[in-house]
Formats: structure tokens, sequence, C-alpha cells
């Protein structure tokens, strides 16, 4: 009885980490301020040992993302377009303590940078029930 016990408290202690986003994998709100333009975006990021993939949704559809994450540095860019001009956007940052995650954006060939943050999205457990 008492082991029953210990594996019941064991599974319902252990299922909140089953849901929780690991590492960099999974959706993110981007909010990017560069040379005073402001904008949000989601990404989709999936992490695989020190490699990340994924998307970003941009104006013109879903953005491919290539990057790399290193402990708590994480660097991804996509190319987009901007009235016609290809444009390379490239993240540089670090993933805090709290899961956010916020560096800097390059945007080449402007060589223009700003700042981003990024916020994890949070899954609705009520709508998977």
């Amino acid at each position: 009885m008492r082991n029953i016990l210990l594996a019941a408290v064991l599974v319902t202690t252990a299922v909140p980490f089953l849901n929780a986003q690991t590492g960099v994998s999974g959706k993110w709100k981007v909010h990017n301020s560069v040379a005073g333009n402001e904008s949000d975006q989601e990404c989709t990021l999936t992490q695989t040992d020190k490699e990340l993939a994924g998307s970003c949704k941009g104006e013109n559809g879903d953005l491919k993302v290539t990057g790399s994450v290193d402990g708590n540095i994480v660097n991804w860019k996509y190319d987009s377009e901007y009235n016609g001009t290809p444009l390379t956007l490239t993240y540089s940052g670090t993933l805090d303590d709290s899961g956010d995650m916020k560096g800097e954006v390059n945007v080449d060939p402007f060589g223009v940078t700003g700042e981003f943050t990024a916020t994890p999205i949070k899954a609705d457990v009520s709508a998977q029930k």
C-alpha cells in the first residue's frame, strides 16, 4: 500500500513537468524593437540537441528558422523581405531563469540592430481536455 501511495505521488507531481516546455522547443511570442519600429510575431521552435529549427509567421507566410542553442545562449535567423528587398534577421539572445529570452536582432543588408524579447506561449490546458 505504501509503495502504491508513493508511486501515485510521484506520478501526480511529474505531470506538470511532462507538459512543460523543454529548452526552447515550443511556441514563442517575439517582440521586436528595431529603429523605432515595434512588431510582434509568433515563432515555433524545435530544439534537437544544440540545433534549432522551426518557423516564424511573417507577412509573407511562414519563414524557415535555423539556429543553435548552447547552454542559455540562443541564436536563430530567417530570410524575409521588406518592400521587395531581401533581408536576413539574425537573433542573438539568452534564455533566463524565468524561461524568457531577450537579446539583439540584426537586420541585414541594412546593418540595423534592435532588441527583441520572447516569451513562451503556454498551451491552453483546458482546450486539451
